[in-house]
């Protein structure tokens, strides 16, 4: 019997007016009638992300929103939600993009192996079967995500599929061992998280989710999260990451 838990469902928003919405309406059902709480970190946008965010948790049960003064970027955005989910006493957190690219059909699937107390983190990985390039994902990226996946399992001595995807889950035990707030503020913090776990021997596990690449808009530079990736290596490689 698997016993109900307390999830948390965080959505770091920026400049996200136009998809948030959806984002909340694909959540399944099920989740909301569990009464899973979903924390909105409206990142400093410009746009109208704030009135929509604030006008959902108005509508809904179980939404919350946490306004940033100035936009402090995707880690940022991810260590507020973080730190207020567990302060609230979430045993389970997942990570979900407000622009849609990750379906939020699959939540209660990537949630599964938490609850049934098989990981600590669940990884929704795109390269797990060979759809990545058929759902759109453009050949240089995913070139790059295979190499940089490839270096960063050299050198962390793991084998995950990929280290690139926004796709996250985490078990309480996981946020409270790995001291994710003194991680870097870049866009490959969900890749440092993945690198933190494989330090304290935790239990990794990928679920395999499929390709979206439609009219989105990344906030992501492909090259400087490159670069951000490779210093993330060196820094391990210098000892920087022990503590």
């Amino acid at each position: 019997m698997v016993v109900q838990k307390k999830i948390f469902v965080v959505i770091p928003a920026y400049q996200a007016a136009l998809t948030l919405e959806s984002v909340f309406e694909r959540i399944p059902r099920e989740l909301y009638e569990r009464g899973v709480r979903v924390i909105v970190v409206n990142d400093g946008s410009s746009d109208a992300t704030g009135d929509v965010a604030h006008r959902i948790a108005q509508s809904r049960a179980n939404v919350e929103v946490i306004d940033h003064a100035r936009n402090k970027g995707y880690a940022q955005a991810q260590k507020t939600g973080f730190s207020h989910a567990l302060a609230e006493g979430a045993e389970i957190v997942a990570l979900l993009h407000a622009d849609g690219q990750y379906a939020p059909e699959l939540l209660p699937r990537l949630l599964a192996p938490l609850e049934k107390d098989e990981a600590d983190v669940v990884i929704g990985s795109r390269m797990l079967e060979r759809g990545a390039l058929k759902g759109g994902m453009p050949l240089y990226k995913y070139i790059a995500n295979k190499a940089l996946t490839a270096i960063e399992n050299m050198a962390y001595g793991l084998r995950v599929s990929e280290y690139h995807s926004g796709y996250m889950l985490y078990s309480r035990r996981c946020l409270e061992t790995i001291p994710f707030v003194r991680l870097s503020d870049t866009f490959h913090f969900d890749g440092e998280m993945i690198m933190m776990a494989g330090k304290r021997k935790l239990r990794i596990k990928e679920v395999a989710i499929p390709t979206r690449y439609a009219d989105e808009r990344s906030h992501l530079k492909p090259v400087q999260y490159g670069f951000d990736v490779l210093k993330i290596v060196w820094h391990n490689y210098r000892g920087k990451y022990e503590f």
